[in-house]
């Protein structure tokens, strides 16, 4: 079962999909993407590290998704988030779109159920170069990712909105 949740920042999309890998059972598998530049971002991971520690995850830094060997046949996952791993792999000339997408499918295969946090809203017009070719790549793998999955939820105002599929 795939399920997507999309929104900006701050928009409690991660707390919202934590809630519902809370539903799941175990085994429990958090993948982080985010590559820890600098002071800051370290401290970021760190926090992120400590505010998942009583939600029973085992937590994997893969900033590009590789070794997914690690994370058992039929475990829950938590894929946060998207937009890292797009950058990533988009800045770090290792990819685009559509193999992030690929990767992604094939860690849906591999689970019992995995949850994909995504952030929206962001306007291309708003950047130039490299950083708009993101955004494009961005919202189109959001949309890809979307049509394959079993459910879509959009949050707004800090509420979930069901956009495909059914209720757990």
């Amino acid at each position: 079962m795939l399920t997507c949740i999309f929104g900006g920042n701050g928009s409690g999309k991660s707390r919202f999909a934590e809630s519902l890998v809370d539903t799941c059972g175990d085994p429990r598998y958090y993948v982080a993407t985010m590559i820890p530049y600098g002071e800051s971002g370290a401290r970021r991971v760190q926090k992120h590290i400590r505010q998942r520690e009583n939600l029973r995850f085992t937590t994997l830094e893969l900033p590009y998704l590789e070794d997914l060997s690690r994370i058992p046949e039929q475990s829950v996952v938590l894929l946060e988030d998207l937009s890292n791993l797009l950058a990533n792999r988009m800045f770090e000339n290792k990819g685009d779109w559509e193999g992030v997408l690929e990767d992604v499918l094939s860690l849906s295969r591999k689970s019992r159920e995995l949850f994909v946090v995504s952030i929206t809203g962001y306007k291309q017009e708003d950047f130039s170069g490299d950083t708009a070719r993101y955004v494009e790549a961005l919202k189109t793998l959001n949309s890809a990712l979307a049509e394959k999955a079993d459910r879509v939820y959009e949050m707004k105002e800090g509420i979930p909105v069901l956009r495909k599929g059914e209720e757990r």
